[in-house]
């Protein structure tokens, strides 16, 4: 831990109200500030106790309250910092260390998740029945099935290279995702149709893996560092040099790679080489030239944590829906609290997201929205369950490409609406 960014922190508060375990439950320890004074005493020699690394582990890293912070402190690379500190001198229970060995052992690997289709589309029926039973097991379990998205049948798969429709603007690299790739591929299949349509070449480099993000966020710097150089060769050997991100937890991961590869000059180097860009910020920058077509829809639209506090891309999204004839912006309340997702912190901290996500679905409810939009898949199979809970499972979700692709295609409202899960 830096206890020169330790030091930074002249505790004035300003982050309280944006802290989403605080605002839940109003303990010091668990703010911004009281875990930046754990960090403190763990530095000046006390050792990681339970209870202090409980404080640690409960913090979404949702940013916000970087946002907020009058004074600068970089909260984010301070708990990055921490985390990495307690993966490699606390020891976990047993439990915790096999919830941790089940979730990175599948989620950063697309081709283990692949297998998990079927299994999902099989097993999709009975999550009712089963949820008592996986909460008294083990209640990450019933998180994970919980927050299980709806499986299709049939798997899109993109080629290596959408070429550009209409005159050439651009190249770029599209990072396809793990998650997103696998449990999301219409959100990806989108994305290339819309760079197309807007005149860019999209390229599709085949083995790029896990950007390394849920590692880095869960202190495993190892292995992010291992992620990242994959991701940056991948992208090397395809000849691009932009990246287009349509996650924002990848996007933001992405966009730090030189620190992360800070201890490596030259891959260090090389990722600084690359340009990150999540795909709203590149489209807002591209400048459009396909046609809108009206869609006449109330959309709510939620910033995910990652694109919004991490990478400070609030406007760009809501530039490219306005943009659309037809479509109403609505604004959900309390836009800089997370909703809980945060990564792999819904399935380790299960009762903290669920208080979260009803608190998002309630605020993102009171919009009455037709639809709502987010800008990453754990945001959406977050606030997707909290609905479901809530008795509101018909209100469909979507990305922020596929609402543009929509419009440019002239495709019917119903073909967003239509099959909520």
């Amino acid at each position: 831990m830096d206890r020169e960014l330790i030091n930074d922190c002249v505790h004035c508060g300003f982050c309280l109200p944006t802290c989403p375990t605080y605002v839940l439950w109003g303990e010091e320890m668990d703010s911004p500030r009281g875990r930046i004074h754990l960090m403190g005493q763990h530095v000046e020699g006390e050792p990681l106790s339970p209870a202090m690394v409980e404080h640690f582990d409960a913090c979404l890293g949702c940013m916000a309250c970087v946002t907020a912070c009058p004074s600068g402190v970089q909260y984010d690379r301070l708990i990055e910092q921490t985390r990495a500190e307690v993966e490699r001198a606390h020891p976990r229970t047993v439990a915790q260390r096999g919830i941790r060995a089940l979730v990175f052992g599948l989620f950063p690997y697309p081709r283990r998740l692949r297998a998990l289709r079927l299994p999902l589309r099989l097993a999709a029926p009975l999550r009712e029945r089963a949820a008592p039973m996986l909460r008294a097991l083990n209640p990450s379990l019933a998180a994970m099935a919980e927050l299980a998205p709806p499986v299709p049948a049939r798997r899109p798969r993109l080629p290596s290279l959408v070429r550009a429709v209409g005159p050439h603007r651009a190249t770029v690299g599209l990072l396809a995702g793990c998650v997103q790739g696998e449990f999301f591929p219409e959100v990806n299949a989108a994305t290339a149709r819309v760079l197309a349509l807007e005149g860019c070449d999209v390229v599709i480099p085949r083995g790029q893996g896990c950007c390394g993000a849920l590692s880095l966020h869960a202190g495993r710097d190892q292995e992010a560092r291992r992620f990242a150089k994959r991701t940056v060769a991948a992208f090397e050997r395809a000849g691009v040099d932009t990246i287009v991100v349509n996650a924002a937890g990848c996007g933001s991961t992405m966009k730090e790679y030189a620190d992360v590869l800070a201890d490596e000059p030259a891959w260090a180097e090389r990722a600084t080489a690359l340009r990150v860009l999540d795909v709203t910020e590149f489209l807002v920058r591209l400048g459009p030239r396909a046609r809108r077509h009206p869609l006449p829809l109330a959309v709510a639209y939620h910033d995910a944590c990652h694109l919004a506090h991490a990478q400070g891309i609030r406007g760009e999204p809501r530039e490219l829906l306005r943009s659309i004839p037809g479509l109403t912006l609505k604004e959900v309340p309390e836009p800089e609290i997370c909703c809980g997702s945060a990564g792999t912190y819904n399935l380790f901290q299960p009762e903290a997201a669920a208080d979260l996500g009803a608190r998002k679905a309630a605020h993102v409810l009171t919009t009455q929205p037709d639809l709502l939009v987010s800008a990453n898949p754990g945001c959406t199979m977050q606030i997707t369950a909290a609905l479901r809970r809530q008795g509101h499972a018909g209100l469909p979700l979507a990305h922020t490409v596929q609402v543009l692709d929509a419009s440019l295609r002239a495709l019917s409202p119903t073909s967003l609406t239509a099959g909520a899960p």
